[in-house]
């Protein structure tokens, strides 16, 4: 009997469970929309029933006594307070949802580090802070954090991914003295172990309500972001990874922290390797406001990716950007405009590559590793005509990733768990 591990997404739109084997091959995976049991997306009643909906078809198709471990990663930045049971007592803030109270954005701008992660209307702590005086509160969670609570019965532990944004320090590893400054409760604050630790193992409720035994562990998880990266299989300094989305973003693996307030960067400790990135307004959203996407793929089959074009392309779709060129002024360059579709869209997609070869430079410029690999997931990396304009533009080799489902990046961390608590 193979012993099997789990890994849970919750994110914006559903649940996803995959099922992997220590050689981290995929044994069964599901996916579940949160929509199936509400319009609300942050209704913690509606993540439960979607994390229960996709782990019971998960299990339907895999042996249940075979299974190990469990991790959950979800949206950074999402909290929500809760009782000593673990019960909600308001509606969650979602990752991006923002904090208006000047005197609470005020606090963190006073007494926070410029390199902390978290500053800004959106942070887990300003987050934390709104919802710190509300009666019987006994800890503010991450996401994640409840979602595994709801099967260890812990409500009071997280992990160094998802507590960054909280204020966090990852070199540290603890709670900074300065929080309290901001007037945060530090009791409300959860005990923070390393992605992949173990937390504890399944209730007996959560046992018999999935037919697993009760020496499942659950295992400390992260952000869907870190997952996403965890799951292509990138694992040594200067792997990158780019996500071909409505967005570019970038991301490398470091052996040393990098932070770059003025840019939006900071890291994410994984292990004794941290990762660091940026995102650029660049992105295949700014192809789709000029193409539909059957004429991207009609017109990218008619691309020469060997030659240039010579056009010195900026594609954005309003001016601004934030990395890796820091300008809320910069204006795209869209122009000279040529007469044939397949010259204009191959000249953004040259400008892309551009920018996404900027990106890697500027985190080396910062502290980074020189980029030695690139995996790439999101809509973009089916694209060949780009990749090969990409693979020209980085001078990297060009890896598979092994998946793009976060769920299998969690599922790592649960193996990592697993082996820790020296489980067969």
């Amino acid at each position: 009997m193979m012993p099997l591990v789990i890994g849970i997404d919750i994110g914006t739109s559903g649940a996803r469970a995959v099922a992997m084997r220590p050689d981290f091959s995929i044994a069964g995976q599901s996916t579940v929309r949160l929509d199936r049991f509400g319009e609300d997306p942050r209704a913690p009643s509606a993540w439960w029933q979607a994390v229960q909906t996709a782990l019971t078809e998960l299990l339907s198709g895999i042996d249940r006594a075979s299974v190990r471990a469990i991790a959950i990663d979800g949206t950074s930045g999402t909290l929500l307070p809760v009782d000593a049971t673990g019960r909600p007592l308001a509606e969650p803030l979602m990752y991006n949802d923002k904090v208006a109270e000047g005197d609470i954005l005020a606090a963190i701008a006073r007494e926070a580090p410029d390199a902390s992660a978290a500053h800004g209307a959106t942070s887990g702590l300003a987050k934390a802070l709104r919802f710190q005086h509300l009666p019987d509160i006994a800890a503010v969670l991450h996401q994640a954090d409840w979602i595994a609570g709801n099967l260890s019965g812990h409500f009071d532990v997280s992990d160094e991914n998802n507590a960054l944004k909280t204020g966090y320090d990852v070199e540290a590893r603890r709670w900074p003295d300065w929080i309290a400054a901001t007037g945060m409760r530090m009791d409300l604050l959860p005990d923070v172990v390393e992605p992949g630790d173990v937390t504890g193992s399944l209730t007996a409720a959560a046992a018999e309500l999935f037919g697993l035994p009760r020496n499942v562990v659950v295992v400390a998880g992260t952000t869907d972001g870190c997952a996403s990266f965890l799951a292509t299989g990138a694992t040594a300094a200067g792997d990158g990874v780019t996500a071909l989305g409505s967005s570019l973003t970038i991301k490398i693996l470091s052996d040393r922290p990098i932070s770059a307030p003025r840019f939006g960067i900071y890291s994410h400790r994984l292990g004794d390797a941290w990762l660091a990135g940026g995102a650029s307004n660049s992105g295949g959203k700014v192809l789709a406001e000029h193409f539909p996407l059957a004429r991207i793929i009609e017109l990218s089959a008619a691309i020469d990716p060997t030659t240039e074009t010579g056009l010195d392309y900026y594609p954005l779709s309003t001016p601004g950007e934030r990395f890796p060129i820091a300008d809320p002024t910069l204006r795209p360059r869209l122009a000279p405009r040529p007469a044939d579709d397949t010259d204009y869209l191959k000249a953004m997609l040259e400008g892309m590559a551009a920018i996404e070869a900027l990106g890697y430079r500027r985190l080396a410029e910062l502290g980074a590793p020189a980029l030695t690999s690139v995996r790439s997931v999101g809509g973009g990396a089916a694209n060949p005509a780009w990749t090969d304009i990409r693979r020209r533009k980085l001078g990297v080799d060009f890896l598979p990733a092994l998946s793009d489902e976060a769920a299998a990046g969690t599922a790592r961390l649960a193996l990592r768990g697993a082996s820790k608590a020296g489980l067969p």
